[in-house]
């Protein structure tokens, strides 16, 4: 599955880069007679329309993610994990295989707090 920087840069390619790269070279290729206007454009567009799919597939991968949030917070007796999902628990995991959860971590009341400087107050 193809996610983070990787599917933003990709999906930036097939969406906006390579059908723009192809519009030019077409237009060009008329108004100044450059070599292979229709090879180089239809290979363009066959590169896109494959990365098209592959983040199709990828984008219907994640989407069937269940999701939710992972609370940690640490406490004098160790680490405390609190596992929420973004709705029931009994329809939302129906049919799905994994479960993706954001981590959201609680100050440790153990560490002192710091000023802006770096200095403890």
């Amino acid at each position: 599955m193809i996610t983070g920087p990787l599917y933003n840069y990709l999906k930036f390619l097939a969406l906006v880069l390579l059908p723009a790269l192809g519009t030019l070279y077409f237009t060009l290729s008329g108004i100044w007679d450059l070599p292979a206007g229709e090879e180089v454009v239809g290979t363009i567009v066959a590169v896109d329309a494959f990365l098209g799919v592959l983040l199709q597939i990828s984008s219907t991968n994640y989407n069937n993610l269940a999701q939710g949030t992972m609370d940690v917070t640490k406490t004098p007796q160790g680490t405390n994990f609190l596992l929420e999902l973004d709705g029931d628990p009994e329809t939302i995991l129906e049919g799905k295989d994994r479960v993706l959860f954001n981590v959201r971590r609680a100050p440790d009341p153990s560490e002192k707090p710091q000023t802006e400087h770096g200095d403890v107050p």
